[in-house]
C-alpha cells in the first residue's frame, strides 16, 4: 500500500506556521527520502535548511524545489565519514549564518548481505556511514556551535529491534547510534542540547530503488508483518522529527521515538490481524500524506491499495 502524493501545493504540516521562524537547520541526507521530507517540512516552518550530503545535483534539485515553494534553503556537499569535511562544512555553515539550532542526523545507507557474506569493507563502509559520521557531525555541531547557544539533535536510526538478519552491519550500526544518542543527551544536557532518536520502521521512501531487483517480492509483502497493515511514510516520519526539534520536546531528551506501525512487537504464536480498507480509512490509522512533493518508489508504482 504505497503512499499516494496529495495534491496540495504546499507541505500540509501539522506544526504551526512559523515554528522554526529564523532557525537554521542541518539536515544530512537531504538530497533524498526521509531527508528531503525533512527539510521541506523544516523549511516549511520557517527554518533555513543546509542540505549536506556527497552528490550536488540532488541536494540543488531539493534546494529548487523547498526554494520554488517559498522556503531559504542553501546545501554543503560533504561526506560525513571525512572528519576534516564535517569540521570544514560546519564552520562553513556557521561563517555564513552564525547559528545551527538544530541537526536531523538522516544521511545512512545498507545493503542486503548476510553476515558470512560482509567483507570487513563493506563492515566498515555501512558502520562508518550509520554511525561515525553521524558522531562526527553531531560533535562538530555541539563543539562548534551548540554548546554556546543550545540546540537540538534528531538522530536517524532503524527498526533494530529484534536486530537486521541480513543487515547485521546496519543493525549494529543504528543499535550503536542508539547508545550514542543516550550518552550524548547525558553529556550536552548541561549546555542546553538535547539528543535524541527516531526510529523508522517500514517507511515508503526512494531508498527502496536502491534495493536489487531481486529483493522486491520481499519489500511488496513487508506490510503483511506490520500490525498497521501498511507501509509508513516520509510525513509521518518528518512529523516525529519535527516534534522532537520543537518546543513541545523541550523535556525529552536520549529518547528513541518509534515509527513503525508496531512491527517490533508481532510475536510468533500470537494471531496477527491488519486493519481492513474500512478501517483504513479511519483518521487515527490512515496515512498521513503532509509532503506535496512525495514519489512512490519505482517498486510500487502502478499498485492499488486493496
Amino acid at each position: 500500500m504505497p503512499p499516494v502524493s496529495p495534491s496540495s501545493l504546499h507541505y500540509r504540516s501539522v506544526f504551526a506556521p512559523g515554528l522554526f521562524d529564523g532557525q537554521v537547520a542541518i539536515v544530512t541526507g537531504g538530497g533524498s527520502g526521509i531527508g528531503r521530507c525533512c527539510a521541506h517540512e523544516l523549511a516549511s516552518l520557517g527554518a533555513h535548511v543546509v542540505l549536506v550530503g556527497r552528490k550536488a545535483e540532488k541536494l540543488q534539485a531539493v534546494q529548487a524545489e523547498i526554494e520554488q515553494d517559498g522556503g531559504r534553503a542553501s546545501h554543503a556537499v560533504c561526506d560525513i565519514r571525512s572528519e576534516d569535511a564535517v569540521r570544514a562544512t560546519v564552520a562553513g555553515v556557521l561563517a555564513v549564518h552564525g547559528r545551527i539550532d538544530a541537526l536531523v542526523n538522516n544521511a545512512g545507507g545498507q545493503y542486503i548481505a548476510p553476515l558470512a557474506g560482509i567483507s570487513a569493507k563493506g563492515w566498515g563502509a555501512v558502520i562508518d556511514t550509520n554511525l561515525t559520521g553521524g558522531f562526527l557531525m553531531a560533535r562538530e555541531c555541539f563543539t562548534q556551535a551548540m554548546q554556546h547557544q543550545g540546540g537540538a539533535v534528531v538522530n536517524i536510526v532503524a527498526d533494530m529491534w529484534g536486530s537486521m538478519p541480513n543487515m547485521g552491519h546496519s543493525g549494529a550500526a543504528r543499535a550503536g547510534m542508539v547508545s550514542f544518542t543516550e550518552t550524548a543527551a547525558l553529556e550536552w544536557a548541561a549546555q542546553g542540547v538535547r539528543v535524541n532518536a527516531v526510529a523508522p520502521g517500514y517507511i515508503a521512501s526512494s531508498g527502496m530503488d536502491h534495493y536489487p531487483p531481486e529483493a522486491a517480492d520481499m519489500l511488496r509483502a513487508m506490510p503483511r508483518t506490520v500490525p498497521a497493515g501498511r507501509f509508513g511514510t516520509e510525513a509521518e516520519t518528518s512529523a516525529a522529527v519535527v516534534f522532537l526539534l520543537s518546543p513541545a520536546a523541550a523535556f525529552i531528551s536520549g529518547a528513541v521515538l518509534r515509527v513503525d506501525g508496531a512491527r517490533p512487537q508481532v510475536r510468533m504464536g500470537w494471531p496477527m490481524a491488519t486493519p481492513n480498507a474500512q478501517v483504513r480509512r479511519r483518521t487515527a490509522v490512515k496515512p498521513f500524506d503532509g509532503f506535496h512533493r512525495a514519489v512512490v518508489p519505482r517498486i510500487f508504482q502502478g499498485e492499488q491499495e486493496n
